[in-house]
């Protein structure tokens, strides 16, 4: 058998191809571990940062905090509206959360009925997941205790400590600062400020009405943000504080009102139904703007019930009811002061004379004076202090409907006024192409009838004003040349807003001005209408104001006159005045619905009033605290011996003075 043979150059071929793919595959081999390593390199040491952080996101989170909401202060600085610790529960939903059991086991804990369950869970399913649901507000430290300890047993619970609204002088000041409340559907925005996520926290509130709708968004503040750990699911594990952004309280609103005064005013209605406000005659600035009765706005942050929502609005007084400002009601006659001014821009000689006997006839209808009897002779200057009805009645059609109601617009009736809070209603003063707009579609009506002039001048018919514009009237009386306008927000975030008193001058000469101050000082005085009334009882500080009493509806029918009866039924009484009449600072008007008469109901509260305003202001407390002279004493020694006088023998004439003036 022949051996194989071995062929050198075959075997050096194969080894060199063996060679050759060990080297290439060792190439590819090395090739790959480098890239691995040169990528585990570049994220060690390049991307370290960047993927710390993304791990970091997924092991922490940031939960919202609602920014504290800003003070509302009065004029010196007193507290109006500000922020109390609220301890609350929430609940966040997730996939897991079994809500109706969840319900139930804090129903052991805190009062949760069955019905309130119900809309707890309506509330839940609605909700995004992990957006916390409020179950319950201020609850106590015991109910917060129970739960807190048990928060571990109950995954998506938390009891934590948040901030709730406060008004501290209840309802006071309600209708002007108004209130807040939790935010709805309704309110949220894809774009804007009501798009912020921060809207849908439970603890967020915004502002419904007055101050705080108005200025809302001034108010709100910017949020903050709560650094948490959270697990696998998202639930919290543990807080970061380090990790926190703090919240931007909202900015301060200052009110030109002032507390005390506000606070009397509402204090003097009692049960009554009206309205006070109080304008500062130099400056314009509202001193007092209240409505009668009110409501606790407090009870408005924590949700009214259906049947105590129900109960404020369906009373017959109407206590949601802004009285100041969107309550409109007849002048009576405190609107003469307009109609005697119209009068002397008119021409009408203020000594010019009428009688009254009680009433005057007029179109086959006679007009009743509110003094049966009747005032005699009267001048401008007596009308006005008695208030004579009849003697108004004769100069209005001599007077006419325009020229009244251009004077009356021009001291601020039939208007409204950038207070910085929406509500006001402008009222009617009425005029002949007043008249044609308003019965547009009916032409028999539109021409203006001599009659109505009548009432017209005694403040009823078609006029209707409100209590802001009264006072705004009484103030640029008072003022005598300036046509003021109301400021209510004094500054916002510590910047002063623009004075009332930056305004043109009134339109009227001075002297018909002052002839009508006189008329209402006189009102004040003996033998005034608001004589008794309208006392300061603060020395040589006196007051001058104009009475009036409306009429709700027409006496005609022979149904008795409104000074009583049901109460919707009786007149209105108002009172507009200043303070004191030599220096005029404060002007005010007062209207108490169905009070039934000027002088025995809103004069007493003015005045009432008017003094804490008075004693508030140093200059005016020192003139009222100023010591009265003391009598002249003769000497001890020379009085003793001395003859005492003899009633019957007159005492010696003086002697003339060198100037020849009575000594």
């Amino acid at each position: 058998m022949a051996e194989p043979s071995i062929f050198f150059s075959e075997v050096n071929e194969r080894q060199g191809v063996f060679h050759r793919r060990s080297v290439l595959m060792g190439g590819l081999a090395g090739a790959g571990i480098a890239a691995l390593g040169g990528r585990l390199a570049h994220l060690q040491l390049v991307e370290a940062q960047r993927y710390q952080k993304l791990s970091a996101s997924n092991q922490f989170n940031y939960k919202l905090v609602p920014p504290p909401r800003g003070l509302i202060t009065d004029r010196n600085g007193a507290v109006l509206a500000s922020n109390r610790p609220n301890f609350r529960l929430l609940v966040t939903r997730d996939k897991t959360t079994d809500a109706p059991a969840m319900l139930k086991t804090l129903a052991n804990y805190v009062p949760l009925d069955d019905e309130r369950q119900k809309r707890l869970l309506r509330e839940i399913e609605r909700t995004p997941r992990r957006v916390p649901v409020s179950v319950m507000e201020d609850m106590s430290w015991e109910q917060f205790s129970a739960v807190n300890v048990r928060t571990p047993e109950l995954p998506g619970v938390t009891a934590d400590m948040g901030e709730v609204r406060v008004y501290p002088h209840g309802g006071a000041f309600a209708h002007v600062i108004g209130y807040v409340a939790k935010v709805n559907r309704e309110d949220l925005t894809e774009t804007g400020p009501n798009s912020d996520p921060i809207l849908l926290h439970p603890g967020f509130r915004i502002g419904r009405q007055g101050v705080e709708k108005a200025f809302d968004l001034s108010l709100r503040g910017k949020p903050g943000a709560k650094k948490v750990e959270v697990d696998a699911n998202g639930r919290e594990v543990r807080q970061d504080p380090e990790g926190d952004i703090p919240a931007t309280a909202g900015k301060e609103i200052q009110l030109t009102l002032d507390v005390d005064i506000q606070n009397r005013a509402l204090e003097v209605f009692g049960e009554e139904s009206g309205a006070a406000v109080m304008i500062d005659c130099r400056t314009g600035d509202l001193l007092c703007m209240t409505s009668a009765p009110s409501f606790d706005a407090n009870r408005f942050v924590r949700g009214l019930t259906g049947a105590e929502y129900r109960a404020l609005a369906n009373y017959e007084r109407k206590p949601l009811l802004d009285k100041a400002m969107s309550g409109l009601y007849p002048p009576g006659s405190t609107f003469k002061t307009m109609t005697a001014l119209a009068a002397l821009e008119a021409g009408i000689n203020p000594e010019e004379t009428v009688f009254c006997g009680g009433g005057m006839y007029f179109g086959g209808r006679y007009f009743h004076c509110h003094k049966r009897g009747g005032h005699g002779v009267q001048n401008l200057h007596e009308a006005i202090k008695n208030s004579c009805d009849v003697w108004f009645y004769s100069m209005s059609n001599r007077i006419g409907p325009d020229r009244i109601a251009k004077v009356a617009k021009a001291f601020g009736l039939g208007q409204t006024f950038d207070i910085g809070i929406s509500g006001q209603k402008a009222g009617i003063v009425p005029s002949t192409d007043w008249k044609k707009r308003y019965y547009k579609s009916n032409p028999a009506q539109q021409k203006w009838f001599p009659g109505e002039s009548l009432s017209y001048a005694i403040g009823q018919g078609y006029l209707t004003v409100n209590a802001l514009q009264l006072a705004v009237m009484t103030a640029r009386l008072a003022n005598g040349r300036k046509a003021l306008n109301p400021r209510l927000i004094k500054a916002i975030g510590g910047k002063e807003m623009p004075a009332g008193s930056a305004v043109p001058d009134l339109p009227f000469p001075p002297e018909n001005i002052e002839r009508v101050r006189a008329g209402m000082a006189a009102v004040t005085e003996a033998g005034g209408t608001a004589y008794r009334a309208s006392q300061l009882g603060l020395g040589d500080v006196l007051m001058a104001g104009k009475t009036g009493t409306a009429q709700v509806r027409s006496y005609s029918s022979g149904s008795p006159r409104g000074k009583g009866g049901p109460w919707r039924y009786r007149d209105h009484g108002l009172f507009v005045a200043f303070a004191p009449v030599d220096d005029p600072r404060y002007a005010i008007s007062v209207i108490v619905q169905h009070g039934m008469g000027g002088s025995t109901a809103a004069a007493p509260r003015a005045r009432e009033i008017m003094r804490v305003a008075l004693l508030k202001d140093p200059e005016i407390r020192v003139r009222v605290e100023k010591p009265l002279p003391m009598p002249e004493v003769a000497p001890e020694e020379d009085l003793i011996g001395a003859a005492p006088e003899d009633p019957t023998v007159a005492p010696p004439a003086a002697e003339p003075s060198p100037t020849g003036t009575e000594t």
